[in-house]
């Protein structure tokens, strides 16, 4: 069952004064534009754990991420979670579905309460069909994904569990940044971990261990801290 909190409020912002816009594809938006977009948007609060869209819906827009933190996961057929990427504030959802006008193939949840705004389709096709820059932006935003999916596939194929967790932690600290006590700023399960590096739970915990054995990371609950990044870089490495 999917769950949606969420709190309609059309035009309560500005997105010509939004900060967030300028961390994707809506910068290369004109003035007028912008105006649009505000004017058909709505803003939206999902609670932690809400399910935003799940697997094989068809969406009829975007969403730009305002506040907090989602993963997109694929469902195996014999019902396990894969973590396929994670997204943060300025980040935006869904368009790749939007552009190709098929259901999404991953489902996206949130890890902590989150607050949204809901593009219509419509803006983002006239958007596409009338300013150059943002159709431009949009297609590469559509290519790194390509790309980091490719890298992620190359890691999955080629490096071994405990290699693609030190990976995974680095990109977590680069992404996330870090909490006033040096934490990744970000909270996972070991299970939601294992899930990203492609591993049993048992088996992110025991790799987890050790690392914190070696004073590589620490560990409180599920807080995480890297006290030796150039060691984890060179087990991400294969050294």
């Amino acid at each position: 069952m999917i769950i949606f909190v969420r709190k309609f409020a059309s035009n309560m912002g500005n997105c010509h004064q939004c900060i967030v816009k300028e961390f994707n594809s809506l910068r290369a938006l004109s003035s007028e534009e912008l105006k649009c977009v505000s004017s058909h948007k709505n803003e939206m609060s999902f609670k932690k754990g809400d399910v935003i869209f799940k697997e094989g819906m068809m969406l009829n827009g975007v969403y730009c991420i305002k506040e907090g933190k989602c993963k997109l996961t694929k469902l195996s057929p014999n019902g396990k979670e894969q973590i396929v990427k994670f997204i943060k504030n300025g980040d935006m959802l869904g368009y790749r579905s939007v552009l190709g006008e098929e259901p999404v193939n991953l489902s996206v949840v949130a890890l902590e309460d989150m607050e949204a705004c809901f593009i219509p389709k419509k803006d983002i096709f006239d958007s596409i069909q009338h300013n150059k820059d943002f159709s431009k932006d949009m297609f590469k935003v559509v290519c790194h994904d390509l790309k980091d999916a490719n890298s992620t596939i190359a890691n999955m194929a080629q490096k071994t569990v405990r290699e693609r967790l030190a990976d995974t932690l680095l990109f977590l600290d680069e992404t996330f940044g870090e909490d006033e006590d040096g934490n990744i700023n970000i909270k996972l399960s070991r299970e939601e971990i294992a899930n990203v590096i492609g591993t049993a739970t048992e088996s992110a915990i025991r790799l987890l261990s050790d690392l914190k054995k070696g004073n590589i990371i620490s560990l409180t609950g599920k807080k995480i801290k890297i006290v030796n990044e150039s060691a984890l870089k060179k087990i991400g490495n294969g050294f």
